[in-house]
């Protein structure tokens, strides 16, 4: 875990009580705090999640979604927590068609799906946490009543959407422009997310005594109670612009709400020198990590140089076959079967491994696992029939450019990631996203939007991501965990949107391959494509590309070019935003992005 002496930004954390990385320092700290009292990592994980939707509204909310790795010292089993709200069941491809579209929009009402992330919250709390309701939640009502500093790029935003605000949702306007556009630095207060959590707090503890009781309740208050009867309320007369020009009725329903409830799982698992790397089953993206790994397995690349051309382009073309395989085969397993176990099975990567040249390709090419003929949404068949789609207007989660604005300093990725070790040897990774303030108006009352997540489904029929009722969107979040001897080892992630699981990978084997320590991994120069089609709108494909920080050199920058790729060179530190926490010889460990500079790590 020492790692070399190369040059970070800022040092490995390293101490034995207690780790916190996130996208947010102030979320870090409220973590760190929850250790301090006697918490455990999940109960920790808890209450940063809560104040990064406070803190990072442009990018998390509680009307969005949180998938959650994590492993308990309990029993030592590695679970998932799935996070990811199903679509409402008036939610068909006829109702779209009958609209005249042929996207989900990725703005607006019609993309919703039921809440997820507060539900999963609590149970994380309830069923591996310790602490009442009360100390995980205080943190997130007094920086949504106090005040806390207004990120620079959620102010830009905010100006990016102040229009749309002001014409077409008052309900933002109301929170975000009562004083004007806020500006970077200066202290700002969501009072009505305050309220909602403070009724939900007191209708919680007036349930009785009972920590497990407490809890519940304040799921109701959510899912059945005021929280729900406000959004049932909005959306039986709200008709609001998205990103079709056009004003639309949302499909969620008090029922939708009142049907769910965060649920636990299995891992998606795979082994790779000497780990066991969990992962989300296919309604995440997370089974790609597994398929890139098994790829790379017999290409040889422990023996190249990290950093190098011959890395990366092996690594991205990778990543073009992973990918096509996500858009072919993954979705909902609840609903339609995906044949995972070929596609991460050893034989499936050795045929498909052979397909990858010292050229990069230009081809969407997925595979027949178990000798199934492939097929592939009506957009990616479009795009690479045409030699190249439109590009993305944002990269990652859409950022505000993506509902017809511009607004480049928000940069790649509209969400969060957390990542939490404590002494005790929980070990816990979780990547909230959705509800974004650009992307869906306020509900009245709630201080809070909906989420946008069913713009991944695809509307061509027979595919395990086809839109339906009650099915989960295939998401992009894809936090991470990996196992030593059974033992937990690392917690790590990034928000990213599709880059997600290529700015991990790298992170991961700078780390497991060439022996970087956590910091000196996330600091390294980081690389992605944008080949395959982009799971938000419009979904365009950028057919070769390869975007890579400067940082990474002249030397390497021709010789990917002259390998066919189309190379996209980036400012030095504008890349990913990693997290991760480690337990290694009796010592825990953290880093965190420098990029953006707001991410940071907390322990001793």
């Amino acid at each position: 875990m020492t790692g070399s002496a190369a040059f970070t930004t800022r040092p490995q954390l390293a101490g034995t009580f207690g780790m916190v990385a996130s996208t947010h320092w102030l979320a870090s700290a409220a973590g760190m705090a929850v250790l301090e009292r006697g918490g455990n990592a999940f109960d920790a994980a808890v209450a940063a999640g809560l104040v990064l939707q406070v803190v990072e509204p442009h990018l998390n909310g509680p009307g969005g979604e949180v998938p959650v790795i994590g492993v308990s010292a309990g029993d030592g089993q590695p679970f998932v927590l799935d996070g990811q709200g199903p679509s409402p069941s008036a939610a068909t491809t006829a109702h779209f068609a009958g609209l005249g579209l042929d996207l989900i929009p990725g703005t607006g009402l019609l993309a919703a799906c039921v809440p997820a992330a507060f539900g999963t919250w609590m149970l994380l709390l309830e069923r591996y946490g310790t602490l009442r309701l009360r100390d995980v939640l205080e943190y997130a009502i007094g920086y949504a009543s106090q005040g806390y500093p207004m990120l620079p790029a959620a102010s830009a935003a905010i100006a990016a959407v102040a229009g749309t605000f002001r014409e077409h949702w008052p309900g933002s306007a109301e929170v975000y422009l009562a004083d004007g556009v806020p500006p970077p630095g200066g202290r700002f207060a969501n009072r009505a997310l305050a309220a909602v959590y403070q009724r939900i707090l007191t209708e919680a503890e007036q349930a009785g005594p009972g920590r497990e009781q407490q809890i519940e309740a304040a799921r109701q208050a959510f899912y059945t109670g005021f929280v729900a009867e406000a959004i049932v309320t909005y959306l039986a007369r709200a008709e609001v612009m998205d990103v079709t020009g056009q004003p639309h009725r949302g499909l969620l329903t008090g029922a939708d709400l009142a049907a769910w409830q965060a649920s636990a799982e299995q891992p998606v698992t795979a082994d790779f020198r000497g780990l066991t790397v969990c992962k989300t089953g296919p309604w995440g993206q997370g089974p790609v990590f597994l398929q890139q790994l098994a790829l790379l397995d017999g290409l040889g690349i422990d023996e190249l140089q990290p950093g190098s051309a011959e890395l990366i382009h092996l690594v991205t073309e990778a990543a073009k076959l992973a990918f096509a395989d996500r858009e072919a085969w993954y979705g909902d397993p609840r609903q339609s079967p995906v044949p995972l176990a070929s596609l991460l099975s050893a034989q499936y990567a050795a045929t498909r491994r052979t397909l990858i040249t010292d050229r990069a390709s230009a081809e969407l090419r997925p595979g027949a696992p178990d000798g199934l003929p492939p097929r592939l949404p009506g957009y990616a068949q479009a795009a690479f029939a045409a030699g190249g789609g439109v590009a993305a207007p944002g990269t990652g989660e859409p950022t505000a450019s993506s509902a017809g604005l511009s607004a480049p300093e928000l940069g790649p990725g509209d969400t969060c990631h957390l990542d939490v070790a404590d002494r005790f040897g929980n070990l816990v990774s979780a990547t909230p996203s959705g509800g974004w303030l650009q992307s869906s108006p306020v509900i009245p009352g709630l201080g809070f939007c909906l989420g946008t997540r069913a713009q991944m489904f695809t509307l061509t029929p027979g595919l395990a991501s086809t839109l339906a009722p009650g099915r989960r969107p295939r998401t992009t979040l894809s936090p991470g965990l990996a196992l030593r001897e059974g033992e937990p080892y690392l917690a790590f992630g990034t928000p990213g949107g599709d880059q997600q699981d290529q700015w991990s990978l790298a992170f991961f084997l700078n780390h497991v391959l060439f022996g970087m320590n956590l910091q000196e991994a996330i600091d390294a120069p980081a690389y992605h494509t944008d080949h395959f089609p982009s799971s938000f709108y419009p979904r365009g494909s950028q057919p070769r590309s390869l975007a890579i920080e400067e940082r990474a050199g002249e030397d390497v920058i021709a010789g990917l070019r002259a390998r066919g790729h189309d190379v996209s060179v980036r400012a030095p530190w504008s890349l990913g935003r990693l997290s991760a926490v480690a337990r290694s010889g009796g010592m825990l460990y953290a880093a965190a992005n420098p990029r953006g500079m707001q991410g940071y790590a907390a322990g001793r």
